[in-house]
């Protein structure tokens, strides 16, 4: 089968990586691709922008692409998906990624929330507000209890979560979202949240529309600074499974959340093939969803891919046959452990273009993968250069967690450019 997978980042690399794998895979292009993609033996796509569905269905009808994974959210509310299933002789090409009416669970926090409500799905109690209510947020989050969470409603690259612990966070919080436009248009409109105290993880499921399989759980690490300190980026590592996800827990996760989800969007006649993840809050023997997203999490997805034995391009096919009721999903037993390599100065400013050295003898390591995020190639020498906020992932395979952390932070530590930084406190 001849692939294209949508996206350019570390998530990317491994759908790539795991994607080789399989020897139903023929071509496989990614769009617009890294030189992580290449090295997993994609053939990268740098003008096919993924949120140009027109585009898009172009180079699938060129190229005879008999399969679509869609990497990024942004893609998926831009509507490649429906793009692609309008068009009558592309219809039998499975596309791994709901239409625009499925992405609208990550795309607005908003319609989120109130599909939780009324599917009864646990989650925190909250308010709206919008441009024009920005007396009426103030006030509330002066009387609100701390800490209070406030969310973008629309995209923000995983950096739209402010918690306030004081009255006056909360308040300069509105500000930035509701006046100074921090955020753009996905900021505009805010849910103000109730703060919930407890164990975070993300629950991975791949559906069909009818049945799905539960992928391996991972817990990921939001915040810049070790000790969970600093403002949020797009994910600073990951580990696999969450040490909160055992059986009994997981039995309420499915009961309470992953089943009437998926009823849900039956009710509303919204059809959603591919991945949901969910990310969860675990108070005291309880879950409540934090948010649901529409495709693997970055760095989730290089935790999770390394302990998925199973065949995926199979997978994907039992997804667009909607047989995921009958399908077994093998795992590999072992934990991983994700390390982000970033530029210094993320979330916020940082260099560009500084040279990488060290992948080769991290890759050394046993059972060490480093799937590349924001690479790019020097033209003159070939030279691997950084090219953004979050550039690498470590990821480490072990026995026990304690020991795919160890080996993760070990090969991390090989890795090097002026101003690399790491948390140091991942899987701790």
């Amino acid at each position: 089968m001849n692939i294209l997978v949508l996206g350019g980042g570390g998530r990317e690399h491994a759908l790539c990586w795991k994607l080789r794998q399989s020897p139903q895979c023929g071509l496989l292009y990614c769009a617009p691709g890294n030189p992580g993609t290449a090295r997993a033996g994609a053939l990268n796509v740098p003008t096919l922008s993924p949120t140009n569905p027109a585009a898009v269905v172009a180079f699938v009808r060129a190229n005879r692409v008999d399969m679509v994974v869609v990497g990024p959210e942004a893609a998926l509310v831009a509507g490649v998906t429906d793009a692609i299933r309008e068009q009558p002789d592309l219809r039998q090409v499975p596309v791994v990624g709901p239409g625009r009416a499925g992405a609208h669970l990550e795309g607005s926090k908003v319609f989120s929330k109130q599909f939780m409500q009324r599917y009864g799905i646990p989650t925190a109690p909250a308010r709206v507000f919008s441009t024009h209510d920005v007396t009426d947020a103030l006030a509330y989050v002066r009387t609100h209890p701390l800490p209070v969470v406030l969310k973008a409603d629309g995209l923000a690259q995983g950096k739209g979560v402010i918690v306030a612990y004081t009255p006056a966070e909360a308040e300069a919080a509105v500000r930035r979202m509701l006046l100074d436009d921090e955020f753009g248009a996905a900021g505009r409109t805010i849910l103000v949240e109730e703060f919930l105290a407890g164990r975070e993880l993300s629950v991975f499921v791949l559906t069909g529309g009818d049945g799905y399989v539960l992928l391996p759980t991972a817990q990921d690490y939001k915040r810049i600074g070790e000790g969970d300190t600093g403002p949020n980026t797009g994910g600073m590592g990951a580990i696999s499974p969450a040490p909160a996800a055992d059986e009994v827990f997981m039995q309420r996760v499915r009961a309470e959340i992953i089943d009437p989800t998926l009823l849900g969007l039956k009710a509303e006649q919204i059809p959603y093939q591919g991945f949901l993840f969910i990310g969860l809050m675990q108070v005291g023997d309880a879950p409540f969803v934090i948010e649901y997203n529409v495709r693997l999490g970055d760095p989730e997805a290089q935790a999770i891919l390394p302990r998925v034995s199973s065949d995926l391009i199979e997978l994907f096919v039992a997804m667009h046959q909607r047989r995921m009721a009958y399908v077994t999903l093998h795992l590999d037993p072992r934990p991983t452990c994700a390390v982000v390599l970033a530029s210094g100065g993320y979330p916020g400013a940082f260099l560009a273009d500084q040279p990488i050295s060290g992948i080769p003898q991290a890759e050394a390591q046993p059972d060490t993968l480093v799937f590349q995020a924001s690479t790019q190639t020097s033209h003159e020498e070939g030279q691997l250069l950084t090219a953004g906020g979050r550039v690498l992932a470590v990821v480490s395979r072990a026995e026990t967690a304690p020991q795919a952390t160890a080996q993760a932070q070990a090969a991390a530590s090989l890795i090097h450019w002026p101003g690399v930084y790491r948390r140091r406190d991942i899987g701790d």
